[in-house]
Formats: structure tokens, C-alpha cells, sequence
């Protein structure tokens, strides 16, 4: 069935396409017997407006663009819920891309977002990603642009962070003060700017509480996986048995920790205390229940919308827009997996 024009209901009412578009536009100089008619008869022959026409007269799609490095992770589902909701609130729909942790598909993405003439993008880094050509693509272009939680400090755009640094140091320093003096660090992959950060934050914390830093007691997590999270909990007990905590870049790795320790009957907290990162939902149900350091995950979602929204309005009304990056708190939640028992 082919698309009805605002043509062809012109020609059967007899007037012309101007009076046909503002009647159903309730444009108040066309009569109310005339609306009727054209709404009537529009419904009829099941007439849709033409998105691609009015995105050409309006130059906006009415589209955002959102990519993700996965969309199972719960801190990623949170933040799409959230921008999802607010694009609703403000008529916008929103495309979701997962770059699977891969800088190729990270690329194509973009440059597809770009040709389908999206208003906005928003980004959380692959673990591949950095200040690569496609990022300066999408600045060069003008298109307003935030990068949220995996991001480059070398990008000249908006950002919503958290504190990383801040808040390992502050993971870490929960599980010194409850008696640990051996603590192992189940790193993210060497590139991105969080995992960096996190492992800048718990060198600082056992510097200062002069505890001695080793990096024998540092695995690499390449792909952060509840497998990893196995597998190093046994190579960290097979290396050194004598460690009585463990700092994990993520809940997920942290869950296959714990699940190790509760198959090899490794007691937590009384033998090794853990701690994980981003309060996935998993964490409270565990047993024991996993502390963690507690993402906003629903305030950065939020966050990086208004960013964008206020770089689109600028862009409208033809003003200067400065980026900013916003930085959100966290907070440590502790739970049965790190307390130190009597």
C-alpha cells in the first residue's frame, strides 16, 4: 500500500495542501467544519506524516544516539532506562548500539549514527576506545556529544564521571580499616580511563596507610567477567594464601570471587574480605551479601540527557556552549563480605 499525500487529500476535499497541512496542525485560521472533514477523512485513508519531510524542514531527526559497550550490565541498563525516560519526556527517541568492547564496531557505529543524521550522541567507551579519529569526528561535525562513565580525558566534549580514583581509595580503605594488610587488586583492562583510575585509587590507599605496594598482588581482568572473577580468586589463593582481601573493579568479577571462595569453603570476611564496584542488584541477594561501591547509575543516565538537551538548545538558538564535565558521588556500601567480625 503506498503512503496517502496530503495531495491526494487536498484533491478528494476539494482545497488546497496548505489548508489540508493546517487542519491537521488545528492551526486556528482553517474552520472547525473543515478540520473535521480533513481529520475524518485523514483517518480513513490512514494518512501518516512523512517523518523524513518535516526532520528536512525542522533540521532535527528527533533521534539520539546512545552507545554502549553492553547492555546486559546493570549499570549500563540503569543509565539506558534513565536516558530513555527523559528523551520520552522530551519527544525523543533513542537508538542503542553495543560496541561489545570493540573499537572496530565502536567506529562503525558511530559513522552510522553520523550518516543517519542523528541530533545527539552519547557514549561510554569500548575498552579499546580513547581520543580515536571517530570521536574527533563526531566534535568536528558540531554535533552535541557526552561521554559518560567509560571516557577519554583527551575528548574535547561534555562528560558525567564519577571520581574513580576517589572512590577505590575509599573501597580499599574500608577493607584496611577492618583489619586487612594484604589486599589483592582484580584490575579492568590497561586502557580505559576507569580502570586506571580505580587502580590509581588503591595504590594511594595503601600508600597511605604505608602498607607496601606489590604488583604481584595486581591481575589484569581483560574482559571482566564472572570467569575471571573464578579464576583469579584461585591463582590469587594458589600465589598467595595469605591475602585477607580482595578489591574487584566490578560487582561481576567480585560475584565469581565469592562464588570461588564459597565452593572451596574459603571463609568471607573471616578468611579474605571482599569488595566489589557499582552495586549491581546480585550483591544483596548473595551470600554473604557483596559490599560495594554504589554507582549513580540513574543520576548519570539523567545527567548526561540535561547536557545534551542544554547543548541542543544552544545549538537552536545559535549561543556558545562550553562543555563541562559533571562529576557524581559516590558512596561505599558495606555488607557482610568486608565487616570485620569479633
Amino acid at each position: 500500500m503506498k503512503d496517502i499525500t496530503l495531495k491526494e487529500i487536498a484533491t478528494k476535499l476539494g482545497i488546497s495542501i496548505t489548508t489540508v497541512s493546517k487542519a491537521l496542525k488545528d492551526y486556528p485560521d482553517v474552520s472547525e467544519k473543515t478540520k473535521k472533514a480533513v481529520t475524518a477523512l485523514a483517518q480513513e485513508l490512514h494518512y501518516t506524516p512523512n517523518s523524513f519531510a518535516v526532520n528536512l524542514r525542522t533540521k532535527e531527526s528527533k533521534t539520539i544516539g546512545l552507545i554502549i559497550p553492553e547492555v546486559m550490565h546493570h549499570f549500563f541498563s540503569n543509565v539506558i532506562n534513565a536516558i530513555i525516560d527523559e528523551a520520552e519526556k522530551n519527544g525523543y527517541l533513542v537508538i542503542i548500539l553495543q560496541s561489545n568492547e570493540s573499537l572496530s564496531l565502536e567506529k562503525k557505529q558511530v559513522e552510522l549514527l553520523i550518516n543517519k543524521r542523528v541530533d545527539v550522541i552519547l557514549i561510554s567507551l569500548s575498552n579499546e576506545s580513547n581520543n580515536d579519529e571517530h570521536i574527533q569526528e563526531i566534535i568536528n561535525r558540531n554535533i552535541p556529544f557526552v561521554m559518560f562513565d567509560k571516557i577519554s580525558k583527551l575528548s574535547k566534549c561534555s562528560k558525567v564521571v564519577i571520581d574513580d580514583q576517589k572512590a577505590a581509595f575509599n573501597a580499599v580503605q574500608h577493607l584496611i580499616d577492618n583489619g586487612c594488610r594484604k589486599i589483592a587488586h582484580l584490575r579492568g583492562p590497561l586502557n580505559p580511563q576507569n580502570s586506571i583510575d580505580r587502580y590509581i585509587g588503591y595504590k594511594k590507599a595503601l600508600e597511605k596507610n604505608n602498607i607496601p605496594y606489590d604488583s604481584k598482588l595486581v591481575y589484569t581482568c581483560e574482559n571482566v567477567t564472572f570467569q575471571e572473577g573464578i579464576d583469579y580468586a584461585k591463582q590469587v589463593m594458589e600465589e598467595h594464601p595469605d591475602v585477607d582481601g580482595i578489591f574487584a573493579i566490578t560487582d561481576l568479577v567480585a560475584v565469581g570471587v565469592l562464588s570461588y571462595f564459597n565452593d572451596h569453603q574459603i571463609k568471607v570476611p573471616e578468611q579474605v574480605k571482599i569488595i566489589g564496584f557499582s552495586n549491581w542488584f546480585m550483591s544483596q541477594v548473595l551470600t554473604p551479601k557483596l559490599s560495594t561501591v554504589d554507582q549513580p547509575s540513574n543520576e548519570m543516565g539523567i545527567t548526561s540527557f540535561n547536557l545534551l538537551l542544554e547543548e541542543m538548545n544552544c545549538h537552536k538558538n545559535e549561543t556558545e556552549f562550553t562543555p563541562r564535565t559533571v562529576e557524581l558521588q559516590t558512596k561505599v556500601i558495606i555488607r557482610e563480605s568486608s565487616i570485620k567480625k569479633e
